[in-house]
This record gives structure tokens, C-alpha cells and sequence, in this order.
């Protein structure tokens, strides 16, 4: 082979790896954002559930006070939602307390999470849910009494 062949050959593959790192490298980053945020996602969920469950937790040990003293342990639903409340709002988490049937106080929380690498696609940030519940000891579910 000639020099002038070899030359002729090696011109004629210039700028071949640019055009193939220029379609590999954006495929690339978002793999890696959708694993890194995606991961980020999933502890955000967990975090969100952990606190929901706590806030529950909180609210169910909310006693009614002159029950008590009276010898009967039971829970003050009014007291158990303030008490959930106060909790999301101690953790700065956003939140909803119910009590649903009377008996069981439900925390629902919402967490947004920034995103690493996902921005340069415009996803910002991620929102996730998070629930958790506690059954209420009252009267009528087997409070106990005198």
C-alpha cells in the first residue's frame, strides 16, 4: 500500500469517533440519571412511607386523658389527628391525617426530591407518596373499661 493510499484512507475515517461518542455519550447519561435518580426515588418512597408510619404511630398513642383517668384506655381520635399532624410538621413533611371508620387514623405525606442528572431532560424534581396507618383503641373496638 502507498503512502498516498494509506493518507486517502486515514482522511476518509476522520471524525468517525466524534459522530459515535456524540450519540453514545447523551444514551449514556441517561442511563446513569435514570439509575441514580431512580435509586433516589426509591429512597424518597421509603422515607416517605417510614415518616407516614411514624406520624401514625404518634397520633395512636394519643390518649384521652379523662378516660384515662377514669380507668379506661382509649385514644382521642381529635387528639390522635393533632398529634399525626404535629409530627409531619416537626419533620417538615407535607401530609393529610384522617381518621377513617372511626377507629383507624391514616397519614398520607408527599416529599419532592431535586434531581441529579434527570434536569438535563427537564425532570426537575420527583414526587412520591408515602402511607401509614394505626388501628385506635376506643370504646366501641374493645377500650378497656372498669
Amino acid at each position: 500500500m502507498s503512502t498516498r493510499q494509506h493518507l486517502g484512507r486515514v482522511h476518509s475515517e476522520r471524525g468517525a469517533i466524534s459522530v459515535f461518542l456524540a450519540v453514545l455519550v447523551p444514551g449514556l447519561l441517561l442511563i446513569i440519571g435514570l439509575a441514580v435518580d431512580g435509586g433516589a426515588k426509591v429512597a424518597a418512597t421509603q422515607r416517605a412511607n417510614a415518616v407516614a408510619d411514624e406520624a401514625a404511630r404518634a397520633g395512636g398513642q394519643a390518649l384521652d386523658v379523662a378516660a384515662a383517668l377514669a380507668g379506661e384506655i382509649r385514644v382521642d381520635p381529635a387528639a390522635a389527628v393533632a398529634a399525626a399532624q404535629d409530627y409531619l410538621d416537626r419533620n417538615a413533611v407535607a401530609g393529610a391525617v384522617t381518621v377513617v371508620d372511626g377507629d383507624t387514623l391514616q397519614v398520607t405525606t408527599t416529599l419532592t426530591e431535586p434531581t441529579t442528572f434527570l434536569g438535563l431532560i427537564g425532570i426537575a424534581t420527583l414526587t412520591v407518596e408515602g402511607t401509614g396507618t394505626a388501628d385506635l383503641i376506643t370504646a366501641e373496638n374493645g377500650g378497656a373499661g372498669p
